[in-house]
């Protein structure tokens, strides 16, 4: 046959199958140099103060004003109505914006503690233990005031899903150095009363990156993954044979698209064949000494509780794990705020505290960031009648306190503030793109220069609109 006359549907086939015998190399490639060193190569772009991350993630939006921002001068205000000077306008949800504004002060006492001083609120008596190790931001703002969007802003960078989460960019920028496990993996609260707060699978997920890095749940339940044991009667040498000939499949497959979500599809059955080993000793805490058990509180033996995920979540810095991120659902105090957020932070005061300490004396503090916070704080005017035991409080994304732990931020330090009224920003503000800046920055990753081509644009997690490293929190 002539070579310059071959008839268009040969020449087609001939093309797509060399365009994908080289589409195949190029990934073939690329996987061979991922298995010498995790993550892209050209990342770090400089030396990393933190290795790995922990986000203890606060859904609902935990009350700073009863927690973190000490605001005594509202005792003298209550029930008065909050002046225009302060609000300036900014908009209400649905649910108080015909009410009036009246401010309801505190519910409770605060300290100083530590050496640096830092104001905790007494509903958190074992966070004030390990002050000194924390660092505080009160400046935290973001744009959204309703749930969904918040918390999508807060951790893709975005309010409207689709775009890769924090733990995925992580993950694709840097990897893993376990190659057993997940690079980054979900723990949910597993709550003793229902809980109506919804946590979508988008607030992990990977977006347009390849799949392979969006977050793996783990569940408290005999399987922690789905489908995580072999039928019975399976032996294990059979369950090796069918994936080597649907690894065989696949590269075929490969070989003929291109498409590297097939790519994405072996390496992911044999990360599965991989966790049927390591996840079931991951998640086995029989082997732990009673002590660890009452450091993290009386409900950390159960499982899937926030105490016993997050002594999960130190095993998984002690195998290497990227990024992990621990879901606690019901800040979201609109009535009965005395007693629901006590109860939260009975929940969680006593494990996010050991775990600082836990990871402290293992040595592993200093080289792992633990961020604790959530999507936006609570206002300053009551909602329903502000002096009743049913009162509450209601969204506010113009102010609230995140904390954060090791990984090279700066230790007994608070950064920024707010007015007297804990309602708007004072002094150094940190929106939530200069707190994602910030932490890629901690992991040696400059947020200007670390994107991904989609549909023609180049992504990055800060997005388009101005984003800083918030130098202030730097240790």
């Amino acid at each position: 046959m002539d070579p310059f006359h071959l008839p268009r549907r040969t020449f087609v086939q001939q093309a797509g199958l060399s365009l994908g015998a080289m589409a195949f190399g190029s990934l073939a490639a690329r996987a061979a140099a991922q298995a010498q060193k995790p993550g892209l190569p050209s990342l770090p772009h400089f030396p990393a103060k933190a290795k790995r991350v922990i986000f203890l993630t606060q859904s609902g939006g935990p009350s700073q004003i009863e927690l973190f921002d000490h605001k005594p001068g509202l005792a003298d205000l209550a029930g008065t109505e909050l002046p225009e000077s302060v609000r300036r306008g900014q908009r209400l949800t649905t649910m108080t914006s015909g009410q009036r504004q009246l401010i309801k002060p505190g519910a409770t006492k605060f300290e100083r503690c530590g050496k640096s001083g830092a104001t905790i609120g007494e509903w958190l008596p074992h966070l004030r233990k390990v002050a000194d190790d924390l660092c505080f931001i009160k400046s935290m703002h973001t744009d959204q005031i309703n749930h969904a969007p918040a918390m999508t802003q807060f951790l893709t960078g975005n309010q409207i899903p689709g775009r890769p989460s924090m733990g995925a960019w992580a993950s694709y920028g840097l990897g893993s150095e376990n190659r057993d496990l997940p690079d980054y993996l979900v723990l949910l609260s597993r709550m003793q009363r229902p809980s109506d707060q919804p946590l979508y699978d988008h607030y992990w997920g990977s977006g347009f990156l390849p799949s392979r890095h969006q977050g793996v749940k783990l569940r408290s339940a005999k399987d922690p993954v789905l489908y995580l044991r072999d039928p019975e009667g399976l032996p294990r040498s059979l369950r090796r044979d069918m994936l080597d000939g649907l690894a065989e499949l696949n590269r075929g497959t490969l070989e003929r698209s291109g498409d590297p979500e097939v790519a994405t599809r072996i390496r992911q059955y044999e990360m599965a064949f991989r966790m049927q080993a390591s996840v079931p000793e991951l998640t086995d805490l029989s082997g732990e000494p009673d002590e660890v058990f009452e450091l993290y509180g009386p409900d950390s033996r159960r499982p899937g509780s926030y105490a016993a995920n997050c002594i999960l979540a130190r095993r998984l810095i002690e195998r290497g794990v990227r990024f992990i991120q621990l879901f606690h659902p019901d800040w979201d105090h609109h009535s009965r705020l005395t007693s629901w957020c006590t109860a939260r932070c009975r929940d969680t005061d006593q494990p996010s505290a050991a775990l600082v300490t836990d990871l402290k004396r293992r040595g592993l503090l200093d080289d792992t960031l633990v961020i604790w916070g959530g999507e936006f704080g609570r206002g300053v005017a009551g909602q329903g009648k502000w002096d009743s035991p049913e009162a509450g409080r209601d969204h506010h994304p113009r102010c609230f306190t995140m904390w954060m732990a090791g990984g090279g931020v700066k230790a007994g330090h608070t950064h920024g503030s707010t007015d007297d009224f804990s309602y708007n920003v004072a002094t150094d503000p940190v929106h939530v793109r200069d707190l994602h800046a910030t932490v890629l920055h901690l992991l040696g990753v400059d947020h200007e220069r670390f994107t991904y081509r989609h549909q023609g644009l180049d992504f990055r997690l800060t997005g388009v609109e101005p984003a800083k490293v918030v130098k202030g929190l730097l240790g």
